[in-house]
């Protein structure tokens, strides 16, 4: 089975296809601090859909550069729903982009809480319509707890692509 980088790739050209226009994607990370977009460009020809990625491992640069509101932070936290929304759509807007992922988390070992554990992350997807997010547990070491993230950020693109040519119907 392909791997879901080249699964996205190979969906971003079945959509150019089809209507004519080629989708652009960009990254805000922070807890995978710049794998998804890693993963992204190991797909010869990804510089035609891939624009760029921000890695805003602090909170500063969540704010600064990509336009989080402190107040959410201060109010919900780096690690929450509200902060990797507003990472996607910052990053949409910053980059310039049709589709912006992001996440938030707490890779481990420490830094945990009883309200968020070890392995909490939330990954979120702004396109034009629609911001999607996803809150997971992963449950292994600091390792794979990114590599999981990465590979379930992945996973949602890929699936709203398909939802993008399905709706199509052309």
């Amino acid at each position: 089975m392909a791997r879901v980088e080249a699964e996205i790739a190979r969906l971003i050209r079945e959509y150019q296809t089809k209507t004519g226009r080629l989708l652009t994607i960009g990254t805000v990370e922070s807890a995978t601090g710049g794998r998804i977009a890693d993963r992204i460009t190991n797909v010869p020809g990804s510089s035609d859909y891939f624009k760029g990625s921000i890695v805003a491992y602090s909170n500063e640069v969540k704010t600064a550069v990509v336009g989080v509101k402190k107040a959410t932070i201060e109010k919900h936290g780096a690690v929450s729903e509200q902060t990797a929304r507003e990472m996607a759509r910052g990053g949409r807007r910053v980059l310039d982009v049709d589709m912006c992922v992001s996440d938030t988390g707490i890779a481990g070992p420490s830094g945990g809480s009883p309200g968020k554990p070890v392995g909490l992350f939330y990954l979120s997807l702004a396109a034009e319509d629609e911001c999607l997010c996803e809150r997971h547990v992963f449950p292994g070491n600091r390792e794979e707890n990114k590599r999981e993230a990465t590979k379930a950020v992945l996973d949602m693109l890929k699936q709203h692509l398909l939802r993008l040519i399905s709706s199509y119907g052309g």
